[in-house]
């Protein structure tokens, strides 16, 4: 097989190609993205629509029907629409097609949603758009508490100075804080005040709204100086806002503290969270859908006491349910799993071939064989994870199927006698066409994982991958690098006398190959052919043994040759035992012989 005859040319070729993938490897298996299942690539965008006070049935006749229709004639790959509606909120799923660019859902989304808007009922705020994947998942939360803070507080620190610095560790999504009190200004309106004075709530809210502006007022030039102008038309403390006046009645006006209390309040709470029994906040750490859990609790943990010095030092901040450790236990538990197969199996190569040359050429194949289809499964994009791992570790037993073949072939012809160079070269290719058959068989396996769709298809294909990959890499090792070893570890049986034949100065480097597997016993050599002064004429006479089906059958063969330097040619008759008739076998110089001999001068 040519494959074989270069990496015997070129042996430090591949040799230094096996080092390459040793140092490579540890690289690209840092930089993977590292979790617990593959990543589910099914991308959903949920619009979030908010209309407070409006119920159900009018909301989904009103808003929720009219924006799915309008989402069907401009969003492409629609795979389907899922829809939710509540008392006040309506929320709108989106999933896309296999393949689908999510960039371009979201600007399509973005562009229809504000489009949209004028032919909603008025006082339709604008949608809250986000992204998810099934592999967006919590791997981190973050518990706040601390003595002294009120909820207030603790939401106020949390979403306004945790949260910011924490979304810039790479692959980390962070949503709004779970528990805490968000802070507002609050006016608690008096109904009996109010009805005294004859008044409503939508006069409040009409002189609230007229009387705390926020406009450009622009510049004032005076002489060679520019000066910015200011309005009064906001008030700066709480306070303040109690000297509105909302009404004027005759002669007298009435304000806003004459109908309510103005407070630094809080929006109606939702939700609640107790830590060790108080009140607190909970943050969430989500994983973008590439990226590697343990990158992104690693990036969390170390931001952290950096993030806290900036913050209150009464604050506690607790990390739960750290995903992380249980991504970790599993990948090393599979690790650790396949590393015990891997040794079993090197053991009991050892065991059955009994030569430990041998074990140490197969045991180099099975991590290089692993190590490749981690490459090439990072090339690919996928993550390690313990569908991956759990196919490298259930290909360990068999990627030493053809690395083991290939030495025990090779020590056949060894035992039989041919040279080093050969026996490997002959060994290697007369099993090359059946290793890879048998490779390709149980490569087909896999094939149909690869016609799933949905869910199981983003956790069964990476799998198949490892398992395909690793056996791949394995066939193209024994083909390349196990021969190379074997040229440097293994050895031809006999020393040279197996390789060679010197007993005939006449012949002289001149070698030759037999066709048919034979013991060559005695040979014996005249004196005369050694004392001559003129190219010596030898005649050898030789007994074998022909191993055919019957065990009893024997050959007596003689040998004669021509004299040198003349091109010589041997002539064989072979004379079977029970039968007088002769069968002449004919052998050329060209070919070597590489059979076991030993061979016995006479003087």
């Amino acid at each position: 097989m040519w494959i074989v005859r270069v990496a015997l040319d070129r042996p430090y070729t591949f040799i230094v190609l096996a080092v390459l993938i040793l140092v490579l490897s540890p690289v690209m298996i840092l930089r993977t993205p590292t979790d617990i299942f593959p990543n589910i690539d099914i991308p959903v965008i949920a619009v979030a629509w908010q209309f407070t006070g409006m119920n159900p049935e009018e909301l989904e006749g009103r808003l929720t029907s009219t924006y799915e229709r309008v989402l069907t004639t401009t969003v492409d790959n629609i795979e389907h629409l899922e829809s939710t509606t509540v008392n006040g909120q309506a929320i709108v799923k989106i999933y896309l097609q296999h393949g689908a660019s999510l960039d371009t859902a979201n600007a399509q989304v973005t562009a229809v949603s504000q489009t949209i808007l004028r032919q909603l009922p008025p006082g339709t705020l604008p949608p809250l758009i986000i992204n998810y994947s099934a592999s967006s998942v919590p791997i981190l939360q973050l518990g706040l508490s601390g003595r002294g803070l009120s909820e207030q507080q603790l939401n106020d620190v949390g979403q306004n100075f945790l949260r910011p610095q924490l979304v810039t560790v790479p692959g980390a999504v962070i949503p709004f804080l779970y528990g805490g009190k968000q802070r507002q200004i609050m006016i608690d309106l008096n109904q009996g005040l109010m009805q005294s004075k004859g008044l409503a709530p939508q006069d409040v809210l009409t002189a609230v709204q007229q009387q705390n502006l926020i406009l450009p007022s622009g510049t004032a030039k005076m002489g060679p100086f520019e000066y910015d102008v200011r309005l009064n038309a906001s008030p700066k403390t709480v306070p303040e806002l109690n000297d509105f006046p909302v009404k004027v009645v005759g002669n007298s006006t009435i304000y806003l503290r004459d109908v309510a209390n103005v407070r630094d309040g809080f929006a109606p709470q939702t939700n609640i969270v107790r830590q060790d029994g108080r009140r607190g906040a909970l943050v969430t750490v989500l994983k973008a859908g590439n990226a590697s859990t343990l990158d992104v609790v690693k990036g969390i943990r170390g931001l952290l006491p950096r993030v806290a010095q900036t913050l209150p030092p009464e604050l506690k901040i607790l990390p739960l349910s750290d995903q992380s450790i249980f991504v970790r236990g599993s990948v090393n538990g599979v690790i650790r799993e396949a590393i015990i197969a891997a040794c079993l199996t090197g053991l009991m190569i050892l065991l059955f071939l009994g030569s430990w040359r041998s074990t140490l050429i197969i045991a180099i194949s099975i991590p290089l064989s692993i190590l490749t289809s981690v490459m090439t499964l990072s090339f690919l994009g996928e993550t390690i994870n313990i569908m991956t791992l759990g196919g490298l570790a259930l290909a360990v037993g068999i990627l030493v199927d053809d690395a083991t073949v290939t030495i025990e072939n090779i020590e056949r012809y060894f035992e039989e006698g041919h040279a080093q160079r050969d026996a490997i070269l002959e060994g290697a290719a007369q099993i090359a066409v059946p290793a890879l058959v048998s490779t390709l068989c149980i490569c087909i396996v896999f094939l149909p994982m690869f016609l799933l769709s949905g869910v199981a298809r983003y956790l069964f294909v990476p799998l198949a991958e490892a398992v395909v990959f690793a056996m791949l890499a394995s066939y193209i090792l024994s083909r390349t690098l196990v021969p190379t070893l074997a040229m440097y570890l293994l050895k031809a049986k006999g020393g040279d006398a197996a390789s060679s034949f010197s007993w005939c100065r006449g012949l002289g480097r001149t070698s030759f190959r037999t066709r048919t597997a034979v013991n060559l016993s005695s040979i014996s050599a005249p004196r005369a052919a050694r004392e001559s002064k003129r190219p010596p004429s030898c005649a050898i006479s030789l007994r074998a043994r022909y191993a055919a089906r019957s065990r009893s059958a024997r050959w007596t063969t003689f040998w004669t040759t021509s004299a040198y330097p003349t091109a010589p040619s041997i002539s064989c008759t072979a004379h079977r035992a029970s039968s007088e008739q002769a069968t002449p076998i004919f052998w050329y110089p060209s070919k070597k012989i590489t059979t076991p001999v030993r061979t016995t001068f006479s003087a």
